[in-house]
């Protein structure tokens, strides 16, 4: 396929907001590309040339994009510069630029095919070493003499990390479904999805082998699967009726979540959002490779930081603070080590164990495991009597724990799934809201004051797992320190967008638009109505939907989670309703 073609498909996405007809054009694209293309059309679409966890990163800074646009160009440093700070988006530069030397006649009109487009961009990301930085400003600059303007737009923006298509995961997951499924198939091709996390294999099977091929896509070590998550519920009582009596209670420990593959030769541990964290947890490496009794497996727990002298859980920040860290990792572990509490065994010697019940994998967990020192057994209790639930929550509370998880004891491992099969209770809900919830940053409101310059209060939202979208739940102005608010402009600038994003449902203006992907704890007195906001709207009262009052920053960054790992829509509405209850006595 020519590189115009797809980017012709790019301009029609770019140009809606519209959810269901992004779908539309993405089916249209899909059935028009040949099946031994699709994979790479795939990631180019999502900005990327390779699923996440194999760590292939194309993004290169600005400033060598910057760089290859002045060679290419003849201009100055200072000119590229302006009209970059002028337009906002380098794309729009390259666009530019390239239009002025197509008319001046300097660059070839040979068709560009989206393999070397590809290819070349993998290039790029796979440069190392002496004279890497030149080998992909070479690369670079090949690649946009050679591409019309449109085109250099696009290539540009796929080179720094900022399609601005707004198309999600799940409208493509959606898309191949219409395009070589039927309606009743697609969840098929989420599972397939969410057990091999990703989406170019999903859609290279489906294009050559149709919906029956997806069956050989399974679990894999070193190919990590989405977590399974859990629904929040605000007593112990409503957990029995969810989970239909006897269930199982595990601490939920306050860290970082950690899928561990192993085999003979290698530990790899994957986070919550796919991303190979291996190098920056050391100790989990070693403690794993000698606890681990089976040939090969995929274990599945939280990283928890512990005080090496007294042996007390940790704040959660300790761990942030190592997660992307390249130096001096081992005085940091030796400092502030990590334990490994597991709750899960997904496979075990190459055979899928997602789909038997939670009591047999986590049986199964206990004869792969030697616990030790830093491997341990998530501490967890079976029981159907509310009073020694009630013991366990405090007990969980006292030891520095956010509450618990209780899981059906049936329940089978759901990949990527939100549902009351696993839950979580961290505190009983009274008329205030004393529980914290992880909401999107979607929007920014422009500072006054002293706060000019920067952004003063960033419009936050839940995720809505049925529409795949963001709804708003509060502005949230407090919390913030004023060094941290001088970082807004350059943290939140590289996501700023013309539009709200398609994905963004609100009902209020913002005085700019991101793209969704900063996660933040947040924390108000209570959730209220609110005729502003579109969390929930409609499901109380007609017209209303719930925001929190009086919001405050909680000072923590949830860089753990993706958007879609945000707490939903539904989880606040659930939080409402259990403060009437409690209110109404």
């Amino acid at each position: 396929m020519e590189y115009a073609t797809l980017v012709s498909f790019y301009e029609r996405l770019d140009a809606t907001t519209k959810r269901l007809e992004m779908t539309e054009i993405l089916v249209e694209l899909f059935r028009q590309t040949p099946p031994d293309e699709i994979k790479q059309i795939i990631y180019l679409t999502e900005g990327r040339i390779a699923p996440d966890y194999m760590g292939i990163e194309l993004g290169l800074a600005d400033k060598l994009a910057i760089r290859v646009l002045v060679q290419i160009s003849g201009l100055g440093d200072q000119t590229v510069e302006a009209s970059w700070k002028e337009k906002g988006d380098l794309g729009l530069v390259a666009e530019t630029t390239i239009q002025e030397k197509r008319q001046a006649g300097l660059f070839a009109e040979a068709p560009l095919a989206v393999r070397h487009v590809f290819d070349n961009l993998m290039a790029i990301a796979q440069a190392a070493g002496e004279g890497s930085q030149q080998a992909k400003i070479d690369r670079l600059a090949e690649l946009l003499r050679a591409a019309k303007p449109l085109e250099a737009k696009y290539i540009v923006r796929t080179v720094v990390g900022k399609m601005r298509l707004g198309v999600a995961d799940m409208t493509i997951v959606d898309a191949l479904a219409a395009a070589f499924a039927t309606k009743e198939q697609r969840d098929a091709v989420e599972r397939a999805y969410n057990v091999s996390s990703d989406l170019g294999d999903v859609a290279s099977v489906l294009a050559a082998r149709g919906i029956d091929g997806l069956a050989d896509l399974h679990l894999k070590v070193g190919r990590p699967i989405l977590s399974m998550l859990c629904e929040r519920v605000p007593t112990l009582k409503e957990v029995f009726e969810r989970l239909g009596g006897r269930c199982a209670f595990e601490y939920k420990y306050d860290g970082l979540r950690m899928q561990v593959h192993v085999t003979p030769d290698a530990v790899q541990i994957f986070s919550r959002r796919l991303e190979n964290i291996t190098s920056q947890f050391p100790e989990i490496v070693g403690a794993v490779r000698s606890a681990f009794t089976a040939k090969d497996g995929i274990i599945e727990g939280e990283g928890v930081p512990v005080d090496p002298n007294t042996g007390d859980i940790l704040p959660f920040q300790v761990v942030s603070h190592r997660r992307g860290r390249k130096f001096d990792v081992d005085a940091v572990a030796a400092e502030f080590p990590v334990t490994l509490f597991l709750f899960d065994c997904l496979l075990k010697d190459g055979e899928d164990l997602t789909m038997r019940t939670y009591a047999d994998r986590r049986q199964t967990l206990r004869t792969v495991i030697t616990a030790g020192e830093r491997v341990k057994f998530a501490h967890t209790v079976d029981t159907d009597q509310e009073p020694e639930a009630e013991k366990f929550f405090e007990e969980a509370i006292q030891l520095g724990c956010e509450g618990l998880v209780a899981k059906a004891l049936d329940s089978v491992y759901e990949a990527g799934a939100r549902g009351y099969r696993w839950v979580k209770i961290k505190r009983d809900y009274q008329a205030e809201m004393v529980d914290t919830v992880d909401l999107v940053v979607v929007g920014g409101l422009a500072g006054r004051g002293k706060r000019a310059g920067t952004w003063g209060a960033l419009l936050m939202a839940a995720y809505d797992k049925p529409t795949d979208t963001f709804k708003t739940a509060c502005k949230l102005g407090t919390g913030f320190t004023d060094e941290m608010l001088a970082t807004f402009p350059g943290k939140f600038g590289p996501l700023r967008l013309e539009h709200r994003h398609a994905r963004v449902d609100s009902a209020m203006e913002a005085d700019a638009w991101f793209e969704p992907r900063f996660v933040l704890e947040v924390l108000g007195p209570e959730i209220t109505l609110s005729p502003i906001h579109t969390a929930a709207r409609g499901a109380v009262r007609e017209g209303s939907g719930l925001a929190i009052r009086f919001p405050r920053f909680t000072g923590r960054w949830r860089d753990d989670k993706r958007p879609e790992d945000a707490t939903t829509v539904e989880e606040i509405l659930g939080m409402f309703r259990g403060q009437l209850k409690a209110v109404k006595g």
